[in-house]
């Protein structure tokens, strides 16, 4: 039996799996991590033997653990875990790469959206790609893959054969996308006649960083749904609405706890200091739970004006001044 403070190699971590173990205690997980090309290999030839119950269990670890502990890295187990004859394996392993931004990820999860014949992996991969499309769009990854990944994703997105849960994640992940055709691809999902479609729609409205949705959005924090109005409260934080502020402070007291905590880090994200007042009153709130929400929301306030004094060029700066004070005194309006 291997004690917690006894160190083990790659092969005797994988003699123990072949073995039968289906949990991974501390050193088998350090063994595991950031593995060498040979053991990668080994990897690669003795996983699919493993019965499928115990493969799915150890691969779940294995995403959680990751998630969890940044020291941990099984990247390269989860690219030989894409290919495995399960679906839910294979659907584990792409969520588990969601900090992988190696440029060679781009083409095997285009493949898997395009072709896996199971849903929830198509559906992980649409939502993978859109790390990709983020980098694209920061110029971070090569524009050679922007053809191909905007491409797969706009295909899904529009493919009405396609399970609703896929095309969902191609419209979130596309919404990164500085085009004119991503506003067409989000307002015909706004228009869809299926509820889910249409938070995906506002999510997306987000996190495309155009302000032309404010008007849609801070509509939709009014709406009767809780999730259409967790949604609009996370992408009026996103776009920084300041339209959406009367309508934010009210979501505070939302029956719904997911809404209530979205519209207060909401609230940390459009800053001023009317929002500033509401969350310092927050604070002083018995509720545990809206005491750390609040906390979060007047940190992200306080550094909200740093990132964009730093990118103000000196022929914007008496604008951005111009346009920041009156902000400042309407907020101030109870």
């Amino acid at each position: 039996m291997t004690l917690d403070n006894e160190c083990m190699t790659f092969s005797e971590v994988m003699a123990q799996l072949k073995a039968g173990a289906v949990s991974l205690s501390s050193p088998m997980l350090y063994a595991l991590t950031a593995p060498a090309s040979k053991d990668v290999k080994q990897f690669a030839v003795e996983w699919p033997g493993l019965p499928v119950e115990q493969r799915l269990k150890i691969i779940s670890i294995l995403a959680e653990q990751a998630e969890a502990n940044y020291e941990l890295d099984f990247n390269a187990l989860f690219r030989v875990a894409m290919v495995d004859p399960d679906g839910q394996v294979r659907t584990v392993a792409i969520e588990g790469l969601w900090e992988d931004e190696e440029p060679a990820l781009v083409r095997p999860l285009v493949q898997v959206l395009k072709n896996d014949p199971v849903l929830s992996a198509r559906a992980a991969a649409a939502a993978s790609l859109g790390r990709f499309v983020l980098l694209l769009d920061l110029e971070e990854l090569d524009e050679r893959y922007s053809e191909l990944v905007h491409r797969a994703l706009a295909e899904a997105a529009d493919d009405p054969k396609e399970d609703l849960e896929v095309r969902r994640r191609a419209v979130e992940s596309i919404a990164y996308w500085d085009d004119p055709s991503v506003a067409d691809i989000i307002g015909e999902a706004y228009q869809s006649a299926d509820e889910p479609m249409r938070l995906s729609a506002i999510f997306a409205m987000g996190r495309s960083a155009d302000p032309s949705w404010a008007d849609t959005i801070c509509a939709e924090l009014a709406s009767r749904n809780p999730a259409m109005r967790y949604e609009a409260a996370r992408a009026a934080g996103e776009l920084a609405l300041k339209a959406a502020l009367p309508e934010l402070i009210k979501l505070t007291a939302d029956r719904d706890r997911e809404v209530q905590l979205a519209a207060v880090a909401a609230l940390g994200q459009v800053g001023g200091q009317r929002a500033r007042q509401v969350l310092e009153r927050c604070l002083r709130s018995t509720d545990e739970a809206l005491n750390l929400a609040a906390e979060d929301a007047l940190a992200e306030l306080a550094l909200g004006r740093q990132p964009l004094d730093l990118m103000v060029v000196d022929g914007d700066a008496d604008l951005d001044d111009e346009q920041q004070e009156p902000d400042d005194e309407d907020d101030g309006d109870d």
